[in-house]
């Protein structure tokens, strides 16, 4: 038997456009060896059609299995977690090509194909993926009505058609599955031992990577206020503290990351908000001074700094609330905190050691010796740059005394250094300073540029303080943002010019890019950000319960209200199919009912013809014509076989709709009551 027609040539076409159109948002983050795969699956599957090559025997299929498998691990370093076995599924989606013989093999392609779908979302799930993906959806859904067509019917125009009515048909369903259905983590917040961080801040700190991350227009998070939004000055979103330095870096400290804060007085008034970070598949969030939340996936670390359980796979939406003026540790620190945040590598930076020295010997109290710090910083000729010069291995010498160019970790790095050379406990912390207000949805964009280190030194009394050397030498990056700053120096974005955040002055340009961000922020907040707790808020506002039995049975009440019309719409009589011989009765039939002419019930063809004969006079010739095409077809069809065509039908049909007089004729002076003929329609 050959097994090469077995699967149509119109079906194989229909397979490969939707295994494409399925591959694509995949193969941006795949090796250039992955697509040279599926072109060389689909040309041999080509050839097979063709009858020139023959199928891979079971030898050449486990050779290429196992190429593949190396492929992937060399690719990703390891054949376990998301990334890997996503990869590894493409590439058999690929390879299932070539094992196709029977039409139930191509099936199982199709349904691999709404899987690979799927799995795209683990990577991405903006608003262009998923508009790009219902188109996926319908190819795949007009490939399956494809395989349906027989090579003489083969019709895209009405497969493509009728996926859609398909898909459109299921949107009731899914919007009342989206909003009633118990919200469950998605399969995309498993974290792999394959994921890489993204680019953003990390666990130590040297002036070149904050410099670094200044350069990147990335978006970072955004953030809704309950209230009005804080000044510029008080958006200092913390995200960790930099405890460890061995004399050119700046890490945390482990100590700070376990347990919970063990002094803690809240003052000032509460300042809620809403954060929607990106996915960065690290485990910082973001929040301000004074930070809580009620979110059971983060923690409050010995350092007052709010973190997620878990690296972030996922962008996550979280509330929290701060109070700007508390007292962080007041009381004093324990011997542990006290030789952590004064340690200083031995051999480092002499001529700060001494700056120190003489500080202490000028300012016994620790509070006006921070504030001489911050008064030399503004007053002695420092430079804020994103192109400072080298450092060699005294770094704090060389930026105090020389060069005085830098970026705010080089300030906030110098300064804590000095602090504790002084004996001030002190530490840096990383983050972000400010953002960019969106006045169409009122919230906060932050953007990586907006990467900022400052201070934080513990007084007596006061526990732990917030300084920002940065203000004193360039206070327009606190008050007016990173671009300001560096409008003489020209240094911004530019190592990314296809950033639309450096594009902020052109009008026109800027509200497209704010609307587009506002759209992507109401697709976080409300499809995105649509959790269990959102749904619970959702039932308690419009339906009055939290009660998962009632919700259940008023699920099932809604889906039944609106299937059932569906299905009564779809299964109405007048949609079944229709031979041409029918719907030119049809269509005849209800051009004479506006003339009160139509067909009678039990009335046949020939009685029907000779009554409008009688009221009709002046159309004989044209009735006639009509209703023998029509007679002749009626009988000439067996029942069960397709019905011919006919030109003469539809002609004939024609001529009489356009000699029909638009109003009702005379009553016949003779009356015409012949008995009903059997009808065949």
């Amino acid at each position: 038997m050959n097994t090469h027609a077995l699967i149509p040539r119109n079906s194989l076409v229909w397979l490969l456009t939707a295994q494409i159109v399925a591959l694509l948002p995949h193969l941006p983050r795949l090796p250039l060896w992955v697509a040279a795969l599926w072109l060389g699956c689909a040309l041999w599957r080509i050839q097979i059609q063709r009858m020139r090559w023959p199928y891979p025997g079971l030898v050449v299929r486990a050779l290429v299995l196992g190429v593949v498998t190396v492929g992937v691990f060399m690719a990703q370093g390891t054949l376990i977690g998301l990334d890997a076995a996503v990869m590894l599924l493409l590439t058999l989606f690929m390879l299932k090509l070539l094992e196709m013989r029977k039409p139930r093999d191509a099936l199982v392609v199709i349904y691999l194909g709404f899987f690979i779908v799927a799995t795209a979302f683990l990577f991405d799930q903006s608003i262009p993926l998923s508009l790009f993906q219902c188109f996926s959806l319908l190819v795949l859904v007009a490939a399956l009505v494809g395989l349906q067509q027989t090579p003489g019917r083969n019709d895209p125009a009405r497969a493509l058609r009728t996926g859609g009515v398909l898909l459109l048909q299921a949107v009731p369903l899914m919007v009342v599955l989206f909003v009633l259905f118990p919200r469950m983590g998605p399969l995309w917040s498993v974290n792999a031992p394959g994921q890489q961080a993204r680019t953003g801040l990390a666990e130590s700190m040297t002036p070149a990577d904050m410099a670094e991350l200044a350069r990147s227009g990335e978006l970072v998070f955004r953030a809704a206020f309950d209230g009005a939004i804080p000044p510029q000055p008080q958006l200092y979103w913390r995200a960790m503290t930099l405890s460890r330095f061995d004399g050119r870096t700046w890490s945390s400290s482990r100590f700070n990351a376990r347990g919970a804060p063990q002094d803690w007085q809240p003052q000032g008034d509460p300042t809620s908000y809403r954060v929607i970070a990106t996915a960065s598949h690290q485990p910082w969030v973001f929040s301000l001074r004074g930070a809580s939340s009620d979110d059971e996936r983060l923690m409050l670390t010995r350092d007052f700094i709010l973190q997620a359980r878990r690296p972030l796979g996922q962008a996550i939406s979280y509330t929290a609330t701060s109070r700007l003026d508390s007292l962080l540790e007041p009381q004093g620190l324990d011997t542990l905190q006290q030789r952590i945040n004064l340690h200083l590598p031995e051999g480092f930076d002499p001529r700060t050691r001494a700056f120190a020295a003489e500080l202490r010997q000028t300012y016994r109290d620790d509070a006006e010796l921070v504030q001489a710090l911050l008064a030399h910083f503004n007053r002695e000729p420092f430079h804020y740059t994103l192109r400072p010069e080298l450092l060699g291995q005294h770094s704090n010498d060389e930026f105090l005394f020389d060069s005085r160019r830098g970026f705010c970790a080089h300030f906030a790095g110098a300064m804590t250094f000095v602090l504790r050379a002084a004996g001030i406990p002190a530490r840096v912390v990383a983050g972000y300073q400010g953002g960019e207000i969106n006045p169409r949805g009122n919230y906060v964009l932050v953007h990586q540029f907006e990467a900022h280190a400052w201070v934080e030194a513990w007084l007596p009394g006061q526990g732990w303080v917030s300084v920002d050397p940065t203000f004193q030498v360039a206070p327009e990056r606190i008050e007016q943002g990173l671009q300001e700053a560096l409008e003489r120096e020209g240094s911004f974005l530019e190592d990314s010019p296809l950033a639309v955040a450096r594009y902020r002055n052109i009008g026109w340009f800027n509200d497209m890019r704010l609307f587009w961000d506002d759209l992507n922020y109401q697709w976080q907040l409300r499809v995105l950000g649509y959790e269990s707790e959102r749904q619970m808020a959702f039932f308690r506002r419009w339906l009055g319960t939290a009660d998962w039995q009632r919700i259940g049975m008023l699920s099932l009440g809604v889906l039944a209200l609106i299937m059932l019309p569906m299905a009564l719409w779809i299964l109405r009589p007048e949609r079944r199919p229709k031979g041409p011989r029918q719907r030119a009765w049809l269509k005849l039939n209800k051009r004479l009912a506006g003339l009160q002419l139509q067909v009678r019930t039990g009335e046949g063809p020939r009685a029907w013809q000779q009554r409008l004969m009688q009221y009709l006079p002046g159309q004989q010739a044209e009735i006639a014509a009509f209703f023998d095409e029509y007679i002749r077809l009626t009988y000439a069809t067996v029942p069960g076989e397709t019905e011919p065509m006919s030109a003469q039908l539809n002609g004939a049909l024609r001529d009489l709709l356009r000699a029909l007089p638009r109003r009702r004729p005379p009553r016949p002076t003779t009356p015409v009551d012949l008995p009903g003929e059997g009808r065949r329609l």
